[in-house]
Order: C-alpha cells, then sequence, then structure tokens
C-alpha cells in the first residue's frame, strides 16, 4: 500500500503510546537477536539500540517510502529491509525477540500466522506484539459504508475490508495452545481528544482509509475523502470530539 510517512506522522505522539506500553511487557537481556516486524519510518526500532544492550536489530517494512526514512536510523547494529511479514516467516531466520508494534492487523489469519512466528523464535524467545482493535468503531464502519455510494460500487467491486484481528482470549489460547509462558493478553483503550470531525478525517487518512483510497482511480479519490469527511462530520457534531484509542497486547515467552 502506498503509506505517506508525513501524514502518518501527524498524530506521532498518539500513535507511539501503545508501543512503550508494549515494549515495558519485554524481559531484557543483552546481545539479543530482535526483529521489528512492520518498522515504519524506523524511529521508534532505533530506540531499542539504548533499550537492549548489545543488541542487534533487523526492521522490516513493506513500504518503500517508509523505509526511505528508515535509513537514516540504520548503525551497524540496525538494518533495515524492504519485506512483507508473510516473506520475513519463510525465511530461516530465528531471533531472541519479534516485536510487532501496530502492523499485523494488515495479515490475514492470525490463527496460522502467531505460529509461524513462533516458529522462529530461539529457544526461550519472545514475542510482543500489539494492534488496534478498533475496527467495529464508528470511525472505520464509516469507510465501507461510504465504499457502498453507487459511484464507487463498481472499482471496488465487492471487495469488503477484512479485519484479521482476533478477541483477546483466541490470543491466549495460540500462545498456550503453543506452549507459551508468562501470557499477557490485555486490551487497552487510549483515550484522544480530538478538535473535531476533521481532525478524525486527519487520523483515519494516515492509516484506516488508504486500502480504500488505493482501489479508486485517482478522478474519485478526493472525492471519496470529501464524501468520508461528510459522513464524520454528520456523526461527530460537537467538538472536541472522544476517540477511544483500543488496542490489543499480545506477549509470551516460548
Amino acid at each position: 500500500m502506498p503509506w505517506n510517512p508525513d501524514i502518518y506522522d501527524q498524530f506521532k505522539k498518539e500513535r507511539s503510546a501503545p508501543y512503550f506500553d508494549l515494549i515495558k511487557l519485554i524481559e531484557i537481556e543483552s546481545d539479543m537477536s530482535v526483529i521489528d516486524l512492520g518498522c515504519g519510518t524506523g524511529e521508534l526500532t532505533s530506540g531499542l539500540l539504548d533499550f537492549i544492550p548489545n543488541s542487534k536489530i533487523i526492521g522490516i517494512d513493506s513500504s518503500a517510502e517508509m523505509l526511505q526514512k528508515a535509513e537514516q536510523y540504520a548503525t551497524k547494529r540496525l538494518q533495515f529491509f524492504q519485506r512483507s511479514v508473510e516473506e520475513q516467516v519463510e525465511l530461516k531466520d530465528k531471533f531472541d525477540l519479534i516485536l510487532a508494534n501496530a502492523s499485523l492487523q494488515w495479515c490475514d489469519n492470525h490463527q496460522e500466522l502467531f505460529p509461524k512466528l513462533i516458529s522462529k523464535l530461539n529457544p526461550d524467545g519472545q514475542l510482543a506484539v500489539q494492534v488496534p482493535s478498533n475496527h467495529n468503531f464508528i470511525v472505520h464502519q464509516l469507510l465501507s459504508v461510504v465504499a457502498e455510494h453507487e459511484v464507487y460500487q463498481k472499482h471496488f467491486n465487492g471487495w469488503k475490508r477484512k479485519y484479521s484481528v482476533l478477541n483477546i482470549e483466541d490470543y491466549a489460547k495460540i500462545l498456550s495452545d503453543n506452549e507459551g509462558r508468562k501470557i499477557n493478553v490485555f486490551e487497552k483503550v487510549y483515550p484522544h481528544i480530538m478538535k473535531d470531525a476533521d481532525a478524525v478525517f486527519d487520523w483515519a487518512s494516515g492509516t484506516a482509509m488508504i486500502p480504500f483510497v488505493e482501489k479508486l482511480p485517482d478522478e474519485l479519490k478526493n472525492q471519496y475523502k470529501q464524501d468520508y469527511k461528510e459522513e464524520l462530520r454528520k456523526v461527530f457534531t460537537v467538538s472536541p470530539v472522544f476517540y477511544p484509542f483500543k488496542r490489543t497486547f499480545i506477549y509470551a515467552q516460548f
């Protein structure tokens, strides 16, 4: 998908908060081999260099636009590669820590994906994952509502956005079934206060809107965005807007 790092970073502080809660779950050891699945612009990944002493870290992302920004953080201990999560799990590489911060929601079939990830851990390895779990919130649902407008239907051709994120009890069972230890799976809501409906639009345009807009011809992209903004304005009629940023955290050792 064609990511825009600048739009994504408009809400850098808000998007980063779950990451810092995620790394608090990790048991730090020296000389760990680490991979960050979906490293984005690399800024948060680079912080692992100080957080995990003497670590060797790989960051992967499927977006060339994101990795172009990430290269400024590359060092002898931190390298970046363009590949998908699905491509990575087919490689033989194993790690002491597999980290995935707000990336695996773009991957299908978590029932199969998570065991594959676990198989890529060294003995006593750790899996730490954070994914958004607010796909049932109206902000996300309206993207599909607008896609049903007659002018867009033939371009979507019956396509529906599928959300792969499971319930927290499902993740806990997957970890247990794969002999996980110190399992810690929970949801957390980050209360964000946004100025108005247009600010909510700006937020969604950096992530959730992308797979919808990319399926439209150039001449309809701006019209779709404007129609979506108008739907948001109908829902969020007062200012400020309370936005419940809900995330699922998944951690275990193996």
